[in-house]
């Protein structure tokens, strides 16, 4: 008789490969469609890049960008997709961070690639070797790596932020799977350069359209793109479900230019106070992610203790190797920098109880951080600084509660902040996040004006925010909910076994015309006509 997890287990894969199959068949009969009915292309190209948005199956970002390259043919835009043909050795998703030597799996890459750009205009790079730079990098420790630049190009800069993603950490270990991966990546990047650059020359594009921006290889492309003077846009995922977030700043910083006279209405009040209802009680999605599976009250015994100083502080850290970290260290070094210079505060302040909690996504399946406030805390000795207590990621407190009850909140550059504004907290940050430019937290010039503005928050009897944080807390959030994130759901709908992938829907391909998608309206409106991306009314 077939066990029964088992025959589940079965069940699922049989079903899984169906949807996938069902999936493939729309994106060919799709493309087929649009071509028929585009406008005959003119001008200079779009060039897509996305290479790090998947393997297999269509990712959120993957689904955006093909999207979008859609409605741009539709308007007659050409539109060349640059992919990968086994040209990264390793790609970042192809990294095996157990054993660099395993085979990058490229052959269900290749085959995604082949049914998404069937029916289009598509440039293919391969790996080129180069003897030269090989004999170069055979002699560099890691120290070398992350200045290193060749003929030019940064290249031990631009692949570093995907060798922390990759390895989830900050700081790297001077080992050799990480010297193997950090060295794949330059010659990985030097090949992709070589390839793009030739691109470029060919096509003159108008602009260049990539996943992240950050992530290398992307961020090879828009730094080679932007040293010729090509506007690069960049996308990420947006703060709806199935919404993107598209810029001709950085995605990964996710600053919104907000107008000076935009001031929310009472419908859109109400709007957002339904949305905080839910958000405050942790019903809320990132990426397909849930971060909060549940969330707990405060503990009599966290209460009790508590009560045993004069005040307390919350502090909120995030994931060291986030690629938004790329902007955040302005006043500190990086996160753990801060960390440390907060104890020696804490040590300075025994009435006042500093309870770190480190970030729910720090401790997420699949991407754990291999070097994480848990470690941290663990190596400094918290635990025995009698003012000082940890709540690990896995812990689902309500952060909610330690906000209402605070003296003021801490943060790196993490969204709470925000949050905290919005709730009436005084917050101070040490890292700039997506809304310290709009005056949502007290964010200090430099580290002198940092520490002074933390003792002084310390030592004030009783401290009030200024009450146009709240307010432009509110705009913030509401603008980022409803203006800047271009919701997709018209088109995508969430794959029923893989977190953060999609599904095309079965939809008329005319939807996909701005004057029927509010969401390719923006879009198109920011390609072509000097738009910001922005929805012009509530989404």
């Amino acid at each position: 008789m077939l066990n029964e997890g088992l025959f589940k287990r079965v069940r699922n894969k049989l079903a899984l490969s169906l949807d996938e199959i069902d999936n493939k068949a729309r994106i060919r009969k799709l493309a087929e469609i649009i071509n028929e009915n585009k406008k005959p292309a003119q001008g200079q190209a779009v060039i897509f890049f996305n290479a790090s948005t998947r393997l297999s199956r269509l990712s959120l970002n993957a689904g955006f960008s093909r999207l979008a390259s859609w409605a741009l043919e539709l308007q007659g835009v050409p539109v060349v997709h640059f992919v990968c043909q086994r040209g990264l050795q390793p790609c970042v998703l192809g990294t095996n961070r157990k054993d660099e030597r395993l085979r990058t799996p490229c052959h269900t890459c290749i085959l995604e690639s082949e049914i998404l750009f069937e029916d289009s205009q598509s440039i293919n790079f391969d790996f080129s070797e180069d003897h030269v730079l090989e004999s170069v990098l055979e002699g560099l420790d890691l120290e070398d790596l992350y200045d290193f630049t060749h003929l030019g190009i940064p290249l031990g800069a631009l692949v570093l932020p995907a060798v922390r993603w990759i390895l989830r950490r900050h700081h790297l270990g001077d080992d050799e799977m990480t010297l193997m991966i950090y060295k794949g990546y330059v010659r990985s990047a030097w090949s992709f350069t070589q390839h793009f650059e030739k691109a470029l020359d060919e096509l003159a594009p108008r602009a260049l359209v990539v996943y992240n921006g950050v992530l290398y290889p992307e961020g090879v492309a828009k730094w080679l793109a932007q040293r010729r003077g090509i506007r690069v846009v960049s996308h990420e995922v947006g703060f709806q479900p199935l919404s993107a977030y598209f810029t001709d700043g950085d995605a990964t910083a996710y600053d919104l230019d907000i107008p000076a006279d935009f001031a929310l209405d009472e419908s859109q009040n109400e709007r957002l106070d339904n949305y905080l209802r839910k958000r405050f009680q942790g019903d809320f999605f990132m990426a397909g992610v849930q971060f909060w599976p549940e969330m707990s009250q405060l503990s009599p015994a966290f209460l009790a203790k508590a009560r045993e100083f004069r005040q307390v502080v919350p502090v909120f850290t995030n994931v060291i190797f986030d690629t938004s970290q790329v902007h955040a260290n302005l006043i500190f070094e990086h996160m753990f920098a801060w960390l440390d210079n907060l104890l020696e505060v804490a040590k300075a302040n025994p009435d006042t109880l500093f309870v770190v909690r480190a970030h729910p996504d720090e401790a997420r399946e699949g991407k754990a951080s291999e070097e994480s406030v848990a470690d941290w805390a663990e190596s400094r000795g918290v635990e025995k600084l009698p003012n000082v207590l940890f709540i690990p990621p896995h812990e689902f407190i309500n952060s909610y509660d330690l906000i209402r009850m605070a003296k003021f909140v801490m943060i790196y550059n993490s969204t709470i902040g925000m949050e905290a504004s919005i709730l009436g907290a005084t917050v101070l940050s040490a890292g700039k996040a997506r809304f310290t430019a709009s005056n949502v937290v007290h964010f200090p010039a430099d580290r002198k004006a940092y520490d002074q503005t933390l003792q002084d928050f310390l030592n004030a009897e009783n401290l009030s925010a200024p009450p146009e944080h709240k307010i432009n807390a509110r705009r913030f959030l509401y603008y980022q909910l409803y203006r800047s994130s271009l919701v997709f759901d018209a088109f995508l709908e969430q794959d029923k076994y893989w977190q953060g992938y999609v599904m095309l829907k079965d939809f008329d391909w005319q939807s996909l015309l701005p004057q029927n998608s509010p969401a390719i309206q923006a879009f198109l409106d920011g390609m072509l006509a000097n738009g910001n991306f922005m929805l012009k009314e509530d989404a």
